[in-house]
């Protein structure tokens, strides 16, 4: 499976004219599907919720500069390794954001678009988890 950049893309530029309802769609959908990880996170999720917007925007704007997404995404790792993030949990966040992406972007959702979030989200998971075991060792 492989990302193709421009899908990326085109389908987040499909999606950001719905700002704020994005990241509550995500969050509902992830603690509906997955109480389990509503424990780590906080009772009021209006930082939570600017916070994961900006970074799905980072993400997307630097999908072709490895070094500052590496970064980027092994700085989240650690830190979500020390609100209790475990490894088991990353797949639950991957349905949640597949699903909300997919709910948001109407027609520009295909299949290729979601073999290439898919690809992403992989990429974002695997290095997060990797930064969050290695700082907890």
């Amino acid at each position: 499976m492989t990302a193709d950049i421009a899908l990326i893309r085109s389908s987040f530029a499909a999606v950001q004219p719905h700002g704020s309802q994005v990241t509550e769609y995500f969050y509902d959908h992830l603690f509906t599907h997955h109480p389990g990880v509503r424990p780590l996170f906080a009772a009021h999720l209006d930082e939570q919720r600017d916070r994961l917007w900006a970074a799905l925007g980072a993400l997307v704007a630097n999908l072709e500069n490895t070094e500052t997404l590496t970064g980027m995404l092994q700085n989240l790792g650690r830190r979500h390794a020390g609100y209790g993030a475990l490894a088991e949990h990353y797949p639950a966040v991957g349905a949640s954001l597949i699903a909300t992406l997919r709910h948001h972007a109407g027609d520009a959702w295909t299949p290729a678009v979601e073999e290439s979030w898919t690809a992403v989200y992989g990429v974002i998971s695997s290095t997060m988890v990797a930064a969050g075991e290695a700082a907890q060792s």
